[in-house]
Parts: C-alpha cells; structure tokens; sequence
C-alpha cells in the first residue's frame, strides 16, 4: 500500500455525474433558447465565452452539457436569471469542478443563463449544442426529459484578439473600492500551472488589459518571478494486495509562479486582466519602466522618477533617500552605530549588546529580485550575538510610485529575558526634521508636534496601531512617512506576553520612532528583564515614503492621500479554464475513519 494511504486513514467521496451524451435520444425534446450570443471578457465572465438564456417549460432540477463543434466543454457556469444583472463587477456565485463531484444542484431553473468558456477566433464559425436534463429529483431517473438544440454562430470580424499562438490564459479581475483613480498599481498573483504548459514561463507570459467600452487589448509591463516546481506524480499502481488505491489522482504535478503586473483601474470600477501563457516559441520580453537598480547586494542602489533610495553596504538596510524634487536635501542619519535609517527588529538582552538588523556585517542570507513592476530585496538571519532570534527585513520599490514596502519579522527560537523587544524603528539626523505628525486614534485627531523644541530623551507616545506617523521640515519642504499596513504578533508554544506595548518619537542627535513590543528600558523600572517565549513571532507591514511637504495648515496633506489608497489595495480575483485533466470526481483522504458528512445528504432545493 502507498505510503500516503499507510499514514492516513480515509474515505473517498466519489459521487459521479451525470453524462448527458447517453441520454435516450428518443426522449428529447427541443430546447428554447431565447438569446445566444459569443461574448467577450467582462467583470462578471471574464474570459472569451458564449452565453445562451434558455427558457425551460416549468422550473426544474436540471443538468447541462454544451459542446462547441462538437467537443463537450469542461468549464460551463449555470446561473439564476438575477445572478448576473451587473456584468460590470464580479460574478457572486461559481460552481467548481469539485462541487460537480460531490454534490448534484437542486437549484429549480426556469430561465437559466449559461456561460462556457469558448476561446473564440475573430470570423470562424462555431457551432454550439446545448443539452439540458430536466429531472424531478436530484439524482437522474429514467422518468427524466431531456431537451437540445444546437445553434451556429459567427465571431465578430475585425476585433481584437490576443496572438493564438499563445494556447492558454488565466483571467484576473482588479477591483477599485476606495474611489479612487489608480494608475500603474502593483498587482502581484501566485499562479498555478501543469508543467507540460509551463515550460518558459519567464518569456511566455504576456500579461494585456481588456478596455471594459471597446474590448481593445493592451500590453502591459509585467515580471515573472519566484517559480517553484512540485514535479511527484501520484501512484495509483495497487496495494500489496492488488486491490485499486483509488480511480483518480489526489493531486497533480503543479508549477507556481508569481506575477506582476501594472494595473491602471478607474475609481469604483472592476476591469479585466488576461495572462497569456503556453507559447514555446515565444521570445523574452523586455519592459521599459522608471525602475532601475545597481550595485552589489546587500548594499544596492534602487532609482525611479520619484526617488534614489541608497542600502547599507554592510546590512542592507535603509540608508539614505533623495526625493526627486528636492534632490539638494537628502535624508540620512550616520551618528550612532550602524548608521543606518531603518533599525529592528532588534533585541537588548544584557549582559550581551543591544543589536538590531542594522547591525549585521553583512547577514548569512541575502537575496534580491529586479525587474521593471518589482524590485525586491530581502536579507535574514538570526541577530548579531543572539542566536535565540531569528529577523528578517524585506523591501518592495516599484516604478512611479513614491513609497516603498517594508516587511520586517522576529521569531523567538528560545526563550530570552530581555529589557528590549522593539521593530519598526525609522531614524534620522535630528537637524533634518522640524516636525512630526500623527493621527492619534485616543484622541480622534492629527497631533503636530514641534520636535525641534523637544528636550532630548523625551517620549511622545502613542498607539501601537497608529495609522501614520511621519516626520517632515518646514524649511526644505521634504516629509518622510509611515503608513502601517499589518501588524501581528502571535505565539505556537506560548501567546506572546507584552510590556505595554506603543509607538513612540524620541530625540538626541538623532531622531527617531520605534514599536515597543516590551520595552521596560523607558519604563520606571528600567532594569527589569521581560521575557520573550519561545515560538513567539512578531511581523509587521508599512509602506515608507519620502514627500514634498503641502502648502497650507497640511503640511503632511501627501500622507493623507496615499494612506487611504494604501490600505484600500485593489481587489483581486483570478477565473481559470477547467483543465481537460481535471477528474469528474472528488477524493480525498481523512486523517481518521468516520463519517463524512455527506452520508444520506439529499442537495434541497433552494
């Protein structure tokens, strides 16, 4: 017996459907088909596809199969007349293979909408046969009438279509909730593929945008990156005893790969993506965008039309800034340690030094992706003389946009008595900054606070969820922000126990904001050693931007705009075709022998 089937005990839930094709041709009636037409991609089918209203004597159960000269289609949705009434956003309901396999539909149709995926070629013929079984109950009968007809239809000539060379695509759906116009937004989707049409996904992948008016196609800059191939095929040879394992494979050799791309999307609006795949001879791509990086990782240099952004050469960290606009005024820091603007996660465990992941010469693990949507660094190791923490620091730069991603980690290996636990700390020369900003949700309203005339080593405090914070000049007119993204912190052996944690603004020659996570360091009883357990993690999210201040009462206006667009991302849906090797069934494997749920299940009508 497989090993898989040695360790799990299970049971497979194998309901069969219905195959329309043997049904008696003597019991078919003809089937009224009010409206039939072939369709292009839209919100709500987004794909090349046909869509047929039919109108059935009397609401009934039903199955269906369609063939498109004469091949029986795989993917076919059947929806309610009222499911689709806005073809402009997102479909609400779709029935996967997989609920095929494990439930009939007892759904009572009368005027059924019904949607295949048909990749059609301007100026062919197509012709399409539709067969519906209409059944008094949910499981077919030999009582059960059937119906059919078969219309032929002509694709539009002239249109615009991608190069049929390209065999396959998956359709995405970008949706826009915030009201707001984006332009060139970073979409990023993981996407599964069969190996067999995942060959040179690096060259192959196109990625157009659909105009939702004219159905015009569009090329847009993308960039594939991150592939992963999981190549086992399942055994189905038989057990030692030669009875069958199982009829179908639990799974199927998968490619992933990442892909992004740009994304332009009218305020309120959902609009449709195609990514083209399956090419061999396709030939590589290259994109032209504002995005450029140079020089030897860690400590690279990273450029577009907005900002110079310069990494530590020792720990890869945020090292200096120059906005565009005020190139003569360049952000840094330089006095203490590292030198670096962006500090933690760090840790303070005495007797041992205070370190951060600005302190690593360079860190054991450095790896950077370039490419004209993303340009990606990351860098991880544990902390310098801690070997009980674990940290990572990941950027994100992208082509003309004004910030920058940062996700930063910590895991606790062991537990570590410490009378610091802090992250996202951002630090610059006091002489650079005149003011800070932030909304402070206690008191429901932007705090301004002249730092200029704060004594050293005093602590302006606030929430640890603090939707911004930022730091800016009234003389040279440059701001730098913090827009908080996520924000987390969790446990597997113990729940992570906190010292009163918040966000604070310090100053000294510098001038800074940090998390305390546990900081009993700027508590009364600053020597007091707070644990940090075992298995605790700790990650957050921000997105960091360099800013020419506003005119006005506002000088942080920039922050405002770009925190509502940022924590309002673009919605993603991906639709896929329903492969040919997909199984008209569903197995799977339960880690104890019972019951499934489904036993006596009669699918009511609904």
């Amino acid at each position: 017996m497989k090993t898989l089937a040695k360790k799990l005990f299970g049971i497979s839930l194998l309901f069969s459907i219905s195959i329309l094709s043997h049904a008696d041709k003597g019991k078919t009636k003809a089937l009224e088909i009010s409206k039939i037409e072939l369709g292009y991609p839209c919100p709500a089918i987004p794909f090349y596809h046909f869509m047929a209203e039919l109108e059935l004597p009397e609401a009934s159960i039903i199955e269906v199969e369609a063939a498109v000269n004469n091949k029986v289609l795989r993917f076919v949705d059947l929806h309610r007349s009222d499911e689709l009434s806005d073809m402009n956003k997102p479909a609400l309901s779709h029935r996967p293979p997989s609920g095929y396999g494990l439930s009939q539909d007892g759904t009572l149709y009368h005027h059924p909408h019904l949607v295949g995926w048909v990749k059609w070629e301007p100026g062919q013929d197509y012709e399409i046969r539709i067969t519906v079984r209409m059944k008094k109950k949910i499981h077919a009968s030999k009582d059960d009438v059937f119906l059919s007809a078969t219309k032929k239809l002509k694709a539009p000539e002239d249109v615009d279509v991608f190069d049929k060379a390209w065999k396959n695509y998956k359709a995405i759906v970008v949706s826009e909730t915030a009201g707001i116009d984006r332009q060139g937004d970073p979409v990023e989707v993981l996407l599964p593929f069969y190996p067999d049409e995942a060959q040179h996904l690096t060259r192959e992948i196109r990625v157009v945008s659909v105009d939702p008016g004219t159905y015009e196609l569009t090329e847009v800059p993308s960039q594939v990156y991150d592939i992963k191939k999981y190549l086992e095929e399942d055994d189905l040879d038989p057990d030692e005893n030669g009875k069958p394992t199982r009829e179908i494979p639990l799974w199927m050799p998968t490619v992933t790969a990442q892909v992004a791309f740009l994304a332009d999307v009218p305020a309120n609006t959902s609009k449709v993506y195609l990514i083209y795949y399956n090419n061999e001879h396709a030939m590589a791509k290259l994109y032209k965008t504002d995005l450029h990086i140079q020089g030897e990782a860690p400590g690279l240099s990273i450029d577009n039309n907005r900002y110079s952004i310069s990494l530590h050469p020792n720990s890869g960290h945020l090292d200096q800034i120059i906005l565009k606009k005020k190139p003569n005024v360049p952000l840094f820091h330089r006095m203490e340690t590292n030198g670096a603007i962006h500090w933690n996660p760090g840790i303070y465990a005495p007797p041992r030094p205070w370190t951060h992941t600005a302190d690593w010469k360079p860190p054991q693990h450095v790896h950077y992706i370039s490419g004209p949507v993303i340009t990606m660094t990351e860098v991880w190791d544990n902390l310098r003389e801690i070997p009980e923490v674990d940290a990572s620091v990941r950027y994100e730069f992208y082509p003309g946009l004004p910030y920058f991603i940062s996700s930063t980690s910590m895991r606790i290996n062991e537990r570590i008595d410490c009378i610091a636990l802090r992250n996202a700390e951002i630090v610059f020369k006091r002489e650079q900054i005149t003011h800070a900003a932030w909304y402070d949700v206690v008191r429901d309203e932007i705090v301004t606070y002249d730092v200029s005339k704060m004594p050293d080593l005093t602590d302006l405090l606030m929430e640890d969820d603090v939707p911004w914070i930022t730091f800016y000049n009234e003389e040279t007119g440059i701001g730098f922000c913090g827009i908080q993204l996520n924000y987390v912190n969790a446990g597997l052996e113990s729940r992570p126990r906190l010292l009163n944690p918040f966000m604070y603004i310090t100053g000294g020659p510098w001038i800074y904001w940090a998390r305390a996570l546990s900081l009993s360091f700027l508590s009364s009883n600053m020597q007091q050693m707070i644990p940090a357990m075992k298995g605790n993690f700790f990650a957050e999210k921000w997105a960091y931007m360099p800013y020419e201040t506003a005119q006005g009462d506002q000088p942080y206006a920039p922050v405002l705009h770009w925190q509502k667009r940022l924590t309002n991302p673009l919605k993603i849906r991906l639709v896929e075709e329903v492969d040919e090797r997909v199984s008209r069934t569903v197995h799977e494997i339960f880690i104890d022998e019972g019951k499934s749920g489904w036993e006596g299940r009669e699918t009511g009508r609904h």
